[in-house]
């Protein structure tokens, strides 16, 4: 079984079926349980977070309730009593390290920041393409408009922009930009205020033999950003430009000097 953060709440059964998490607040404990998994969380908090500073009067008993519901539920769902508890601090939800996908995501980071110190880039690679498929849209997505989770959901992006870089970085000292540009065309359909990675897509048409279609690239991504923003491209964008322009030789001698420092935003 695993519970899924990385995205919309909900539970993966070990069948494969996936499980939506019940009525809105029971949901709402839940998500801020599992974002504070192992760790013993005040009632106080709890409320503070599921009603976002503005608790009715009879909160303690509707959180008590809340959480009552949830160990039915999970009860129905197989799991043993002891994964819900209560502290003399206040409620900890007990997940095995294997159950909730923050964990595995985190788990992923640390052995590609292993293998790549250890030269093992290829390995490496495979290590971030498996933390970024948990990854099944933006983190706690049914808690946009709670507060108290805007925080996290913002480090959490942070992170999956990171694993998504650092990645196509690999990816592009490996040789491997044919195959990475229908990824990086999808990515920029997606996210197309995303700068970094239209750097990546420009030094991957750049390597292919694309001149024309990496210089558009960048034509693209500025006209975007001027007239959504009204900024020029960054510095390092503009850079990539300038040295395709000049046929730089690092573009091709897979150094990633020209990728430093790319503003990381997903948008």
């Amino acid at each position: 079984m695993l519970f899924r953060i990385l995205g919309p709440l909900g539970i993966e059964m070990s069948n494969g079926e996936s499980v939506k998490p019940w009525a809105p607040k029971n949901r709402a404990v839940l998500a801020y349980l599992c974002v504070n998994n192992r760790t013993a969380v005040s009632p106080e908090r709890l409320i503070n977070a599921i009603w976002s500073g503005t608790p009715p009067r009879r909160a303690h008993t509707a959180l008590h309730v809340y959480i009552c519901n949830l160990r039915s539920r999970f009860r129905e769902l197989g799991l043993d009593a002891s994964v819900l508890t209560t502290q003399s601090t206040g409620y900890e939800l007990r997940l095995p390290h294997s159950s909730l996908d923050l964990n595995l995501f985190e788990a992923h980071l640390t052995e590609a920041r292993d293998l790549q110190d250890h030269g093992e880039l290829e390995a490496a690679s495979a290590a971030l393409g498996a933390a970024v498929a948990l990854w099944r849209g933006p983190a706690l997505a049914d808690f946009r408009d709670m507060p108290a989770f805007t925080g996290i959901r913002r480090l959490l992006e942070e992170k999956r922009v990171y694993a998504h870089q650092r990645r196509l970085q690999l990816e592009l000292d490996l040789g491997r930009h044919h195959e990475l540009i229908c990824e990086l065309y999808s990515l920029i359909e997606a996210h197309p205020a995303w700068e970094a990675i239209y750097g990546y897509l420009m030094i991957a048409l750049y390597r292919s033999g694309r001149t024309v279609d990496a210089l558009r690239t960048f034509d693209r991504i500025r006209g975007i950003l001027v007239e959504e923003l009204g900024v020029e491209p960054g510095p390092q964008l503009q850079h990539i430009q300038r040295s395709i322009l000049a046929r730089d030789s690092w573009l091709e001698s897979g150094a990633d000097r020209g990728l430093a420092g790319l503003q990381v935003s997903l948008r």
